[in-house]
C-alpha cells in the first residue's frame, strides 16, 4: 500500500524538504510538479529532508498536465481550503493521489472547479479561514490521516 503525495508548483525548500522526510519516513512517493520555486538542488530543500533523501521515492513532472496524463485515472483528492469536504470524510484508496497547491496561491482554480466533488480540507477557524496552514503541516495532517485508516501498513 502507498500513498503520492502531489506538490503542485511549491515555492518554499523548507517546506517540500520536510514533505519529503515524512514520505520517506512512511513509505510514500513525492511528486513535484514544475515549475518549481527552487532547484532540488538547494541546499535548504536538502537540509529540511537531512539524510531521508536518499529514501524518498522521488518523481518530477513538468506539468500539471503531463501529471494527469500520466496519473489522471488513478483516485484524486485535492487538499484546497475551499473542499468541500473535511479530510476525515473521505475513504483514501490504495495509490491514491493526495495533490497540494503552492504556499501563495493552492491549486489552480479551474483545475478545483473541474475536480470539486474530490476536494479535501482541514477544517479551520472562522477567523483564519481565508490563509491557509503551513504546507508541510497540512501535508501531515492529510498523509496520517490517510496511514491511519489503512492501519500504517508497513510502519512500526
Amino acid at each position: 500500500m502507498a500513498f503520492h503525495i502531489v506538490l503542485v508548483e511549491p515555492e518554499i525548500p523548507p517546506n517540500t524538504g520536510n514533505i519529503a522526510r515524512s514520505c520517506a519516513a512512511t513509505g510514500s512517493v513525492l511528486h513535484l510538479v514544475r515549475p518549481l520555486g527552487f532547484s532540488i538542488e538547494d541546499r535548504q530543500l536538502k537540509r529540511a529532508g537531512l539524510d531521508y533523501w536518499p529514501f524518498v521515492k522521488l518523481e518530477v513532472h513538468e506539468s500539471l498536465e503531463a501529471f494527469m496524463e500520466q496519473y489522471g485515472d488513478r483516485a484524486l483528492y485535492l487538499a484546497t481550503t475551499k473542499g468541500t469536504r473535511k479530510y476525515t470524510d473521505v475513504r483514501y484508496e490504495d495509490e491514491c493521489m493526495i495533490l497540494f497547491g503552492r504556499e501563495t496561491a493552492g491549486l489552480p482554480r479551474d483545475f478545483v472547479q473541474a475536480h470539486q466533488e474530490r476536494t479535501v480540507r482541514v477544517p479551520m477557524s472562522a477567523d483564519t479561514r481565508l490563509r491557509s496552514l503551513n504546507l508541510a503541516n497540512s501535508v501531515n495532517i492529510i498523509l496520517f490521516e490517510a496511514l491511519r485508516q489503512a492501519g500504517f501498513p508497513d510502519l512500526e
